[in-house]
């Protein structure tokens, strides 16, 4: 798997209007999200939707309530494994919010500046897919050898940067699962 021109090969591209450039072109550090809309729901197109600014409201109670938000990630792992990429890498995505990064002996901020933001399609009680759980090793490695300011030690969850507002991905989410999955494909190299 490779990645041109900040867009991951083999991804679907929906292009998200919630986007800009990146203040310094700084990519180093990726912080996992999970995400299901209707909340506890998995399948059809309303992540794409919110993504991109066309949720319908009127659709489902919840919707209501988010609507009206501008916000993107770079990818959205579904639970099949498919990958849909909706900001390239070297663009800057809206989803990390209000959020703190203990960056050696300093604090930063504004993380969406410097990081990639994945989705994935779950829940925090859900199990995760053995298919996600691939994919994401297989896009991480390529981000990776990508670019070199992010190392396996930069890879973060939304909770651990936003720990009073966020918890996802969850106690469902396997790190050290993940973490194998990753070494496999950083051993072997790309199948």
């Amino acid at each position: 798997m490779r990645i041109d021109d900040g867009w991951l090969e083999g991804a679907r591209r929906l292009p998200s209007p919630n986007q800009d450039r990146r203040p310094a072109g700084e990519v180093s550090l990726l912080v996992l999200h999970s995400i299901s809309l209707p909340p506890g729901e998995f399948g059809g197109e309303h992540i794409e939707r919110l993504f991109t600014n066309r949720l319908d409201p009127a659709v489902h109670p919840f919707f209501g309530s988010i609507a009206g938000l501008r916000v993107s990630a770079h990818l959205l792992i579904r639970r099949d494994g498919e990958c849909v990429q909706f900001v390239p890498f070297e663009a800057r995505a809206w989803h990390a919010g209000r959020s703190r990064w203990r960056d050696g002996p300093n604090e930063r901020q504004a993380l969406n500046d410097f990081a990639l933001g994945i989705e994935l399609e779950g829940d925090e009680v859900t199990p995760y897919t053995g298919a996600q759980y691939r994919a994401l090793a297989r896009t991480t490695a390529a981000l990776l050898a990508r670019y070199p300011e992010l190392t396996s030690d930069r890879i973060t969850s939304h909770a651990r940067v936003a720990p009073l507002r966020k918890s996802d991905p969850g106690p469902a989410f396997d790190w050290a699962y993940f973490r194998q999955e990753l070494e496999k494909k950083s051993v072997l190299g790309d199948e």
